[in-house]
């Protein structure tokens, strides 16, 4: 693996440990633990991301180097990544819930669902911050490299295993894979991230505006039947 991406990853891993900092604040300052959470997550995802995007500014560079038919394809392929996912997420849904009985809902999902319904300006990380992060190192870092060494397959099984270990969402491995290998599928049909981002942006986004335009428990019975799941963590 490039050392670029190995710092990626450690920049990633660090931002993600960064959090254990913030529990002894809570107790000496007088904040809302919500407030405090999320301000401190914002920074250190912003921080993450200028990093990353640093360390790869060679490959960032290409992002503003587009062709037209470039731009179409990358429209084409992040709407059939979009339709793809939903798929993906209801077939593994299926599978959890008659396979293995799992019939409960994503508790990362809700987690992430009510720390933006509190605090707003968390969406922020939801929709833009944890998808780009995200794919910079699962996709193209992890998958990217794995994907050089072994065929699509098994590269694809493992970036969306590590995915699904992340969101710490055990019940639901298998929707986090299915969906981790779409994000794979579409940066491999493209040959640029930027797809795989879009795709999960689209994903988290949709979430959060059914979030804020449906009652939370009936929020919660529409994500259980179309096994909506965010793909983002902090």
């Amino acid at each position: 693996m490039p050392k670029k991406y190995i710092y990626v990853i450690a920049t990633y891993v660090l931002m993600q440990l960064s959090s254990y900092f913030v529990i002894p604040l809570e107790k000496n300052l007088d904040i809302d633990p919500v407030i405090l959470t999320v301000s401190w997550s914002i920074i250190t995802f912003l921080a993450a991301l200028a990093v990353s995007c640093y360390i790869l500014r060679d490959e960032i560079r290409s992002f503003f180097r587009l062709e037209d038919k470039k731009i179409g394809q990358i429209i084409f392929w992040s709407v059939v990544g979009f339709i793809l996912v939903i798929i993906a997420q209801n077939v593994a849904g299926l599978i959890e819930r008659y396979v293995f009985g799992i019939t409960t809902s994503s508790e990362n999902t809700q987690i992430l669902l009510e720390v933006a319904r509190r605090a707003p300006i968390f969406i922020i990380i939801i929709s833009i911050l944890g998808p780009i992060l995200e794919e910079l190192v699962f996709r193209k870092a992890i998958f990217g490299t794995l994907n050089q060494r072994m065929n699509f397959f098994i590269a694809a099984v493992i970036s969306g295993f590590l995915f699904a270990i992340l969101h710490m969402d055990f019940d639901h491995l298998l929707t986090y894979i299915l969906a981790g290998m779409v994000f794979a599928f579409v940066y491999v049909e493209t040959n640029r991230i930027i797809v795989p981002i879009i795709v999960h942006m689209s994903m988290n986004t949709m979430a959060v505006i059914l979030q804020f335009s449906i009652d939370p428990e009936e929020l919660q019975r529409r994500l259980e039947e179309l096994q909506l799941i965010l793909f983002g963590g902090f």
